[in-house]
């Protein structure tokens, strides 16, 4: 049941919210990672987001089916936007449905965790002074990862 996609048009999160849920679930999360105006202290216009899109796809896939093992649940949609985005436009969202929260929770969190390490989209950011710049993957600090109990 989960639904995975690379897109160049504009993602609306509802949509990817109403691909998840299920009578038998108490908990449906959304993730949505939007553009933001500033990087490193630097302010943002906009950005462009490449790939390799049947890669990507295929590397997406992989990560959400991870995540159905890892947490239980395989009402997941994930879809990540390339091409040009400007401040505020979405550039990733992620719905998971599950029993209880905490798969929903942790799920969502290993794909956006995984899509930063794994998924083959570069970002390159257009400043306001007109400087252009691919910046580089990070992970951030972040307690382990577990499965629920």
């Amino acid at each position: 049941m989960s639904f995975v996609a690379i897109v160049r048009q504009p993602i609306n999160p509802s949509d990817i919210l109403e691909r998840v849920g299920s009578e038998e679930d108490g908990a449906n999360i959304l993730f949505v990672g939007v553009v933001r105006n500033h990087n490193d202290g630097f302010p943002v216009k906009g950005v462009r987001y490449e790939a390799y899109e049947k890669m990507a796809k295929s590397v997406l896939e992989e990560i959400v089916m991870e995540a159905r093992s890892q947490y239980g649940t395989d009402r997941i949609a994930t879809v990540h936007r390339i091409g040009d985005l400007v401040i505020g436009d979405v550039s990733v969202a992620i719905a998971v449905s599950s029993h209880h929260r905490e798969q929903s929770f942790l799920a969502s969190r290993y794909i956006m965790e995984e899509i930063k390490k794994r998924l083959p989209v570069w970002k390159k950011e257009y400043y306001l002074d007109g400087r252009e710049d691919w910046t580089q993957g990070a992970t951030p600090g972040s307690p382990q990862l577990t499965e629920p109990e």
